[in-house]
């Protein structure tokens, strides 16, 4: 008879505005057993990611939200312990969408196998991994930025503004950075290498960022919304691209944000700028995955490329880690080691 367990967080209730630990619920359940085509792992490492507050709520989104009682939803590195699939053999590390959980069952279709000697296995969680493909397909499906242009990037000592402003600057482009504090200003152009970093929550961040833009600004990667984007919205050149990865300033908001409606302030920039603003969800590029992870790979032996992770220790741990993420109290890519391999 199988006694082992597997420990995991579930979504006790959906949050009122900002989540709080009592949101969650750390229970054990019994291990299962993988069936016929499917792979069970053990979990290593668990990705943080701002996403993740959009599931908890049941508002229709692009995808259906955690259920009560249900694991929360995430990516995973682990290792397989048991496989009723040829594609995979015990100790293999792979990548999958299992959750906030200490071991896994999905389908061996489901999960991508994944080398250790290539990067650090949490790396596959960030700079290889979604957050990674987002940025690198945000600039090379949408912005499309050219040498010589401007590009702001906002949330930039995060995991995903981190690596587009450096693939940015790469193609010769101007990037200007905006983050939460001067530590990470420092680390965005000291480390990173951008040519400015602008400090949200320093005053007159408009001001600023026109003094940092003097020739406007071409792409700016929608990231975080709020006050950010209205600061950038005037600088927006003509034919400027804005691809809208996300808007973590409104999700932890219980309604519509206070204040005067500036619908139309938007949306006369948009037409008189002929601005082009496209959603982007990663999933619809999943057809540069292999020549991402290529060529990011190659950039980070060659030095190239740099990142930065915040490591959370323990499962338990997740709750306050996605809670602190939403609260821009974070640095870098966040992760949680689940377990040693």
């Amino acid at each position: 008879m199988n006694t082992e367990r597997v420990r995991r967080i579930v979504l006790g209730r959906r949050p009122k505005g900002a989540p709080v630990d009592s949101d969650f619920v750390l229970e054990e359940v019994r291990l299962p057993r993988p069936g016929p085509g499917e792979v069970l792992v053990r979990t290593l490492w668990l990705s943080i990611d701002p996403y993740m507050r959009g599931r908890m709520s049941d508002a229709p989104s692009y995808t259906a939200p955690v259920g009560l009682g249900e694991p929360m939803h995430g990516e995973c590195v682990g290792m397989v312990t048991e496989s009723r699939d040829p594609a995979f053999s015990p100790g293999d590390h792979v990548v999958g969408m299992g959750g906030w959980q200490s071991h896994f069952v999905l389908p061996a279709a489901k999960l991508r196998r994944i080398d250790p000697g290539q990067a650090p296995l949490s790396a596959w969680l960030g700079v290889l991994g979604m957050p990674g493909l987002t940025a690198y397909a945000a600039l090379h499906d949408i912005a499309r930025p050219e040498a010589g242009e401007t590009v702001v990037v906002p949330a930039a000592a995060g995991a995903v503004g981190a690596l587009a402003g450096q693939l940015a600057k790469l193609r010769g482009c101007r990037v200007v950075g905006i983050a939460g504090g001067p530590e990470k200003c420092r680390y965005v152009t000291e480390e990173l290498g951008f040519d400015a970093c602008l400090d949200r929550r320093e005053p007159d961040l408009e001001g600023r960022l026109k003094a940092a833009c003097p020739r406007g600004v071409d792409v700016y990667l929608e990231l975080v919304g709020g006050e950010v984007l209205w600061a950038v919205l005037p600088l927006m050149n003509l034919h400027g691209r804005v691809p809208v990865i996300g808007g973590i300033a409104w999700y932890n908001l219980p309604g519509l944000p206070e204040g005067p409606d500036r619908t139309p302030l938007l949306m006369r920039r948009i037409l008189v700028r002929r601005l082009r603003l496209q959603g982007m969800i990663v999933w619809d590029h999943a057809a540069l995955e292999e020549r991402f992870r290529e060529e990011v790979a190659a950039l980070l032996r060659e030095g190239r490329i740099r990142y930065r992770e915040h490591v959370y220790e323990g499962l338990e741990r997740a709750p306050q880690a996605l809670i602190d993420l939403l609260e821009g109290r974070t640095f870098g890519k966040v992760v949680v080691r689940v377990a040693v391999a």
